[in-house]
């Protein structure tokens, strides 16, 4: 090992010692590596900075640039820091700064920037000596508290001065803004987050320790990047928020418009979190010449500060919007992944951390601040409550204490005097009697006093409780973050949506119940169920949906968020869609096309839809079928288990025959007897178990005898046999309606006539709905022209089936009932029930109740049952 060693000249005695050049260059690259590490590029797991930027926001504290003072000169402020603080380049401060000071590069910007900062498409700052800057409220929220020794100081570069050595920080700054850095051997890539829902997360931590991942998540559902963009796909990050290390994908938001020309255009709104727009602008043109991309005739960016990302991308008259899309989003920037590394230093140690050891960092550094703070605070009111009981013992003796004043040579004997009377004073007390000013021996001021101690005293003992509680200083931090929510929090930018083999993000969605409406031109909706007030039976209603003139709403229903639908077209073909993938809408709201959601041919359209619990959950898919029904009465049973592998394409559920269509489509569970129902007014109850199970691929056999070609199946319900508690309800076009027990049709084998179920008349119309209900569900009712009425299916008479029923809804001239469901009454009991509200710009109509059940003549009845005399109209508010 000879020819290893170098000659090291010591200081002392001129010694030559033999020293190992590895062993040395290791020592030596390790110190550099450590001191990069530690004091350059990994952030702090308590606030969230590094070094540069800890001393940036301190120097502008500590020079006064607060958010409410006047902005001061860039140069200033690096000047500050470079020379008490940072002793580097003037551009590695001012870089950081205006980074900080970036909209679209901070998801909470901490400084405010006054001038030229740059844009998002690269154009570089002004010089520093150009632009102006202050703290921002968020920065102070950081640096609040700093004075009341909440954390350690160190000595500068030069010993001449103390710095932080972290800020006591109230916002979970690490997970807000995230972080990047490269250091010795590690990296870091932090994503920057949402406020509201990190805040939301801490204080989930508080109240429960152990909180898992998953259930964090519920909390802080992804990154939330300051230039928004949609995020594709949640395995990468809840691998990241498990194991501290994952990925991103982020694809810019676009939309498709068409122009007056007719020709179609592409507006990219939002880029991906760093990518250059100008850059980009580039990429797609190289890769239009180069022939990779095709149907795009111009690219423009149209972006600025002010408006925000508009880069319009112009296609040839024979391009496919869709097609373009995706090829942008797989040749260029604007779909980009981000590697998650959540490295940050740990008690001066670098760590790579889980989002729950993230916040667990977080919430002990904030309780280590409430303490030292709550001692610091105990302290200082100890000292000037010992000061006052000292004023308070003057002003009680203060005859002899001015006497004895008076008496003494000097302010030191004074003092030695007091402090020897007898009166319990010390020197501090005496010496701040000694500075008294006279005014404050009148007597208000001698009341003043004695309050301002009473409520020191308050003080104290609250501070002296709150050292001795751990679970009031969790309070303390908890309420101060959501005092910071409230402040500073926002929505989301960033919108996340999740790839069909993502089977357990529905952890991550809210389970509601929610109306799903299906117009008759094919635009679908969610809207939450207790948007839908109950009204009393007759009531006018409230408006449902704006839809064109020509459209109305034909299908609407109640489903969880968690569950799967199933979407059957009158074809026969069947769709699958994931409840939480509906678009959200207002009730009034038109919603989205279909085509949009599932693809389905032009010519097709969505006859009845199934809501499907857990394809996962194996018992129950091997305990259902499905059973369909087409408009000429033939009726089909497949198990429910041939439904369970969704093809985004669709895949054929029944042979239909020419001139047949699919009506209905229901979920049993092999022991439901089936009802079908005529316009007529006819209806047929057999077993389920009459119809044999076959595949997807089979025609059916018949369910129901359909002579008239005016005749047609209206619809179809599947009751368990011995339940008591359904009633069967039917309701005709003009509005009427009734309830009739389930036994009154008797079980007969499939392919008959039926029996009458509502005595079809003029005024009645034709039967439209058939329903299994029970007392305890509402009844909605979906009129053509877009009315929705709900009323309690308990306030419907119950009468004979060969009755013509009691009036349910007005249905103005040229109306008609398009659709009817039910609903569960427990989904919104806090609703106020509404009796006969008017639609917007309706008149009042008086009270519609009739008398309306008349006896009808039919073999199979025995006796005809009317109806009650009369009914309690609603009252018109």
């Amino acid at each position: 090992m000879e020819e290893n060693l170098i000659p090291q000249e010591t200081n002392d005695q001129n010694r030559i010692v033999p020293v190992n050049i590895e062993e040395q260059m290791k020592t030596a690259y390790i110190d550099y590596s450590m001191s990069v590490i530690v004091g350059r590029a990994l952030p702090d797991a308590r606030d969230g900075f590094k070094p540069v930027h800890r001393r940036i926001l301190f120097a502008m504290n500590e020079l006064g640039v607060h958010f409410n003072k006047p902005h001061k000169k860039s140069a200033r402020i690096v000047g500050e820091v470079l020379g008490k603080y940072h002793p580097h380049g003037d551009s590695s401060v001012y870089d950081a700064m205006v980074r900080m000071a970036q909209e679209w590069s901070m998801r909470y910007t901490l400084v405010d920037g006054q001038g030229n900062f740059g844009s998002q498409d690269g154009d570089q700052p002004a010089a520093m000596r150009y632009t102006e800057v202050r703290l921002q409220r968020a920065a102070e929220s950081m640096l609040m508290d700093i004075d009341k020794d909440t954390v350690d100081f160190q000595l500068n570069f030069d010993d001449s001065l103390e710095e932080p050595t972290v800020l006591p920080t109230r916002l979970p700054n690490l997970l807000l803004n995230g972080s990047s850095g490269i250091a010795v051997g590690m990296a870091t890539n932090m994503m920057p987050h949402n406020l509201s829902e990190v805040i939301d997360g801490c204080v989930a931590y508080i109240d429960k320790r152990d909180i898992t991942v998953d259930e964090m998540m519920h909390y802080i559902k992804a990154p939330d990047f300051p230039t928004g963009g949609i995020i594709y796909g949640m395995e990468g990050i809840k691998s990241g928020y498990h194991t501290g290390r994952g990925r991103v994908v982020l694809r810019g938001r676009v939309h498709v418009d068409t122009k007056s020309s007719g020709r179609e255009q592409i507006i990219i709104t939002e880029v991906p979190f760093q990518v250059n727009r100008d850059a980009l602008c580039d990429r797609i043109g190289q890769l239009v010449n180069e022939k990779v991309l095709e149907g795009i005739a111009h690219i423009n960016n149209e972006s600025n500060n002010k408006e925000g990302t508009r880069i319009v991308v112009d296609l040839k008259r024979d391009a496919i919007s869709n097609v373009v899309i995706n090829q942008l989003y797989k040749f260029t920037e604007l779909q980009t992944s981000y590697g998650i590394n959540n490295v940050a230093l740990v008690k001066g140690r670098p760590r790579t951390l889980n989002v729950i050891e993230i916040i667990a960092e977080f919430i002990e550094f904030r309780h280590e601040v409430v303490v030292r703070r709550t001692k610091f605070e105990l302290k200082e009111a100890q000292k000037k409550a010992h000061i006052l009981q000292g004023y308070l013992i003057a002003l009680d003796h203060l005859d002899e204490v001015i006497a004895l004043i008076r008496a003494s040579a000097t302010p030191e004997i004074a003092k030695e005097s007091l402090v020897n009377a007898g009166w319990g004073l010390d020197e501090i007390q005496a010496k701040a009697i000694l500075e008294l000013r006279l005014q404050r021996l009148t007597g208000m001021e001698r009341e003043k006093i004695k309050e301002e101690y009473d409520e020191l005293m308050k003080l104290i003992n609250y501070l002296t409780e709150l050292l001795s509680n751990e679970g009031m200083r969790y309070d303390v931090i908890k309420n101060e973050l959501l005092e910071v929510k409230d402040k500073f929090g926002d929505e989301r930018k960033t919108e996340i949506t999740f790839l069909d083999d993502e089977v357990s993000i529905k952890d991550l969605i809210k389970e509601e119940d929610v109306v799903i409406t299906i117009s008759h031109l094919g635009y679908i909706k969610r809207t939450p169920a207790s948007e839908f007030r109950a009204q009393r039976r007759g009531g006018r209603g409230v408006q449902g949906g704006k839809t064109r003139e020509e459209d109305y709403i034909e299908h609407l229903f109640v489903a969880s968020t968690h569950h799967t639908m199933l979407f059957f077209t009158e074809k026969g073909r069947v769709y699958w869609l994931n409840v939480y993938q509906i678009p959200d809408g207002e009730k009034t709201g038109k919603g989205r096309a279909i085509q949009n959601m599932i693809q389905i041919a032009p010519d097709d359209k969505v006859r009845a839809i199934i809501d499907v619990k857990d394809f996962a959950d194996k018992d129950y898919v091997n305990g259902h079928n499905i059973v369909l029904c087409t408009k000429k009465g033939i009726i089909k049973k497949t198990a429910l288990e041939d439904f369970s592998r969704p093809r985004q394409t669709g895949v054929n559920a029944i042979t239909i025959n020419e001139g047949d269509e699919l009506l209905e489509a229901r979920l049993t569970d092999g022991n439901s007897e089936i009802m079908m129902a005529v316009k007529s007014g006819r209806a047929i109850r057999f077993p389920e178990e009459k119809v044999r199970a076959t595949g997807r691929g089979a025609i059916g056999v018949t369910g129901i005898e359909v002579d008239d070609n005016n005749d047609e199946v209206i619809g179809m319900i599947c009751v368990n046999s011995g339940d008591t508690t359904r009633t069967v309800l039917v309701v005709s076009e003009k509005g009427y309606g009734k309830r009739t027990q389930v036994e009154e049709y008797r079980v007969t084998n499939r392919g008959g006539k039926g029996v009458k179920t509502i005595s079809v008349t003029d005024k009645t119309g034709s039967l439209v709905g058939i329903l299994d209900v029970t007392e305890k569900e509402d009844l909605m009712i979906t009129c053509k022209s877009g009315i929705i009425i709900r009323m309690p299916v308990g306030g419907i008479s119950e009468l004979g089936r060969a009755t013509q029923g009691v009036k349910l809804i007005r249905v103005e001239d040229g109306d008609e009932i398009a659709a009817i469901t039910k609903l569960d009454e427990s989904e919104d009991d806090e609703t106020p029930v509404i009796e006969g509200a008017v639609v917007e710009g309706a008149e009042g109509v008086e009270a519609a109740g009739e008398t309306t059940g008349e006896a009808g003549n039919n073999e199979d009845a025995a006796t005809g049952e009317a109806a009650e005399a009369s009914e309690e109209g609603p009252d018109n508010n």
